[in-house]
């Protein structure tokens, strides 16, 4: 058997996925190599600068069934700086309610499931008696459900919803509240199989499960600062602004890997970049169908920045209904605004129809909103109003996805697969990426006959 210091591993990609797969293999003794296109790690979970603020691209949050993202948190040293909620409470402010405004939460009790939530329901002042009754009957006929069941994939959730006795008022109001932010399609667009697995494992597994947790910091402190120091502690030679031109077999059976100006050998390589990218770089025979990549569609999120000269939200974050708004987050603090003003983030998931509208258009649209929902944000003055687009930001959940994405296991030898659109069973998210890095780093350890124990099994 070889011993480990000899053997090399390049991943390309530094996402989390890739930075994941990055230190469990260099944490197993590998010599790892971890390529980046860009300047910085941390794939679309980024931040930048804009004067004299620390701007996230987006809105990111995770929740504390999110075991995986959380292992990496604590693997990087961050999970002091993004922290879970106590308790879960949601505010949620419907502006179009005949009567005039009205806020509800959906939060939950310290009693087990599914009594967590049934006072909230019980009381969520969006919905009537009948409505309320009957998410309860959706929620237990939900619990039955196995996410896995690949009959599920190609179910969408909104007929689901509508066999379920779910009117189009309970879906706008409850289901697809959550179901937009963490599946980023509305119920229609959406697979049964993942829509299950986001709800069953959220609401429905343990009562703090959905308990919620964001940055208190830039993203780019945990994504890249951090994880890179862990890199380079593990011993990775982290390289970015470096993309692989090529993969291909050298004559003893290794894998090369083409640079501008360099050419990289290793037992092991991870492809840990979006699918169309992974596509273009798989050698012949890797996949037996390499096209259904192609056909894992994407779907685009819109963040709105506003900074208004005041206070004029009091919670860390909500969310809307009766408005084209969603969700709007206090970045204030985390951006190193100081003085009186206040930076808020509106977050846009599923946002075809708007993802490529001028920022004008953009300002009219959400300014007047923001108004409506925030009495305090009337007659406060706009230091500063941007947009950031992320065109492909996570892969489409849609009906029948589950067939088209592939394991972190290749035809090939020492070549893997990581990154959310993968079959992590989980839709695109944090998580998801950190299980996919996971899952490419062990399938390798594995086939290199090195012992591993999975992470999360050895948290537990």
């Amino acid at each position: 058997m070889n011993d480990t210091r000899s053997q090399r591993a390049v991943v390309i990609g530094g996402g989390l996925a890739g930075i994941t797969a990055a230190l469990e293999l260099a944490d197993a003794g590998l010599g790892v190599t971890l390529l980046e296109g860009r300047p910085r790690l941390g794939g679309l979970a980024f931040s930048f600068r804009r004067g004299d603020l620390t701007v996230d691209n987006g809105q990111h949050v995770y929740l504390r069934c999110c075991t995986a993202y959380r292992w990496f948190l604590d693997r990087v040293g961050g999970a002091e700086l993004a922290p879970v909620q106590a308790r879960l409470d949601v505010p949620v402010l419907d502006v179009a309610h005949p009567r005039g405004p009205r806020l509800g939460r959906l939060r939950r009790d310290p009693l087990p499931v599914p009594l967590h939530l049934g006072r909230s329901l019980a009381t969520y002042p969006h919905l009537s008696l009948a409505e309320r009754a009957s998410v309860g009957r959706a929620a237990l006929a939900l619990k039955k459900l196995d996410p896995a069941d690949p009959a599920l994939d190609d179910v969408d959730f909104a007929t689901w919803l509508g066999r379920h006795g779910q009117s189009d008022r309970t879906i706008e109001a409850l289901w697809d509240l959550v179901g937009v932010a963490t599946l980023n399609a509305t119920a229609p667009h959406a697979s049964l199989g993942l829509a299950a697995m986001v709800f069953k494992t959220g609401l429905l597994s343990e009562a703090g499960a959905a308990d919620i947790g964001w940055a208190r910091v830039p993203l780019g402190e945990l994504h890249d600062t951090l994880a890179r120091k862990a890199l380079e502690s593990a011993g990775v030679r982290v390289e970015t602004r470096t993309k692989a031109e090529c993969i291909s077999r050298t004559e003893n059976g290794s894998w090369r890997v083409e640079l501008a100006g360099e050419t990289l050998e290793a037992e092991v390589v991870v492809l840990a970049v979006p699918q169309k990218e992974t596509h273009d770089l798989l050698p012949e025979g890797a996949l037996d169908e390499p096209d259904k990549l192609l056909g894992i569609g994407t779907a685009p999120i819109l963040n709105v920045h506003v900074v208004y000269d005041r206070k004029v939200l009091k919670q860390p974050f909500f969310a809307a209904l009766g408005s084209p708004v969603q969700w709007v987050f206090d970045r204030t603090d985390s951006s190193g605004l100081t003085g009186q003003g206040q930076y808020l983030a509106v977050s846009q998931s599923d946002a075809g129809d708007e993802i490529e509208l001028p920022v004008a258009e953009l300002r009219a649209r959400y300014l007047p909103e923001l108004e409506k929902l925030l009495p305090a944000a009337r007659g406060a003055e706009i230091l500063d109003f941007f947009v950031t687009r992320e065109r492909t930001a996570t892969f489409a959940p849609t009906p029948g996805v589950g067939r088209l994405r592939p394991s972190a296991r290749t035809r090939a030898d020492g070549l893997y697969l990581a990154g959310a659109w993968t079959a992590t069973g989980w839709p695109a998210t944090m998580e998801g990426a950190v299980r996919s890095g996971f899952s490419a780093a062990g399938a390798a350890l594995s086939t290199l006959g090195r012992p591993h124990v999975h992470p999360l099994q050895e948290a537990a």
